[in-house]
């Protein structure tokens, strides 16, 4: 009975019966797997050498996909930018940068006072010869009278005359600068009032009364004083 080379008795001839091995041929030997250098591995997050599957130095998971770096998305603000809406120049009226008053002897204010049949109205004749006299306003108030020198009384815009009008009083009005850069009138408490436009109705004393550029302030028996915008 045949041995095979592994010390198998077999009925067999040509193979053993327990290992299979052919009886000519040599004990197989096997080839010696080559040895592998496992290659050094870091650790994709922060370089380090790798041991193990997590870094010891970071912790990072060396086998989880880091992306690719991708470009930051410009910042978008959370405030959105204001848009800008076109400018639209307000109108610009003329800039008034001094006020002036012209003071002259008014034939259509001197006949409605006839017409009204004041206190001697037929008495006053109207003057034949008054030229305009001009007069800047400057500071906070100007007053407006004839001028007394017995009662101390001497107004900014002094209309004794010649010509005088009898019918304004010593002081008979003032005129105020306001906040706005315009000027009111105040009539003093006059013995005959003041008025406004060619109006009636006299103005209410110590009480301001605005004006505008063009106004004009009646007084006396045919005074009137104009006042105008100097631009």
């Amino acid at each position: 009975m045949p041995t095979c080379s592994q010390g198998h008795d077999s009925a067999d001839e040509e193979f053993c019966d327990v290992c299979g091995l052919a009886f000519d041929s040599t004990p197989a030997v096997a080839a010696a797997a080559p040895v592998v250098q496992e290659e050094a591995r870091n650790c994709p997050s922060c370089g380090a050498p790798l041991d193990d599957r997590f870094c010891e130095d970071c912790g990072a998971d060396s086998l989880a996909v880091i992306p690719a770096a991708q470009p930051a998305a410009p910042a978008v603000s959370a405030v959105p930018e204001p848009v800008s809406a076109p400018v639209v120049a307000a109108p610009v009226g003329p800039k008034v940068s001094t006020w002036s008053v012209v003071v002259s002897a008014d034939r259509k204010y001197y006949e409605s006072v006839k017409a009204d049949g004041g206190p001697d109205a037929d008495s006053i004749q109207f003057p034949p010869y008054c030229p305009d006299r001009h007069f800047p306003l400057r500071g906070d108030q100007v007053s407006v009278g004839r001028r007394s020198a017995t009662r101390g009384i001497l107004p900014d815009i002094d209309l004794t005359g010649p010509p005088e009008d009898p019918g304004v009083s010593r002081l008979h009005a003032l005129l105020v600068a306001n906040a706005e850069g315009g000027w009111a009138v105040v009539d003093m408490n006059s013995a005959n009032g003041t008025f406004l436009n060619y109006r009636k109705d006299n103005l209410k004393p110590n009480t301001p009364r605005p004006l505008t550029d063009g106004d004009r302030i009646h007084m006396g028996a045919w005074t009137t004083i104009t006042l105008y915008a100097d631009t």
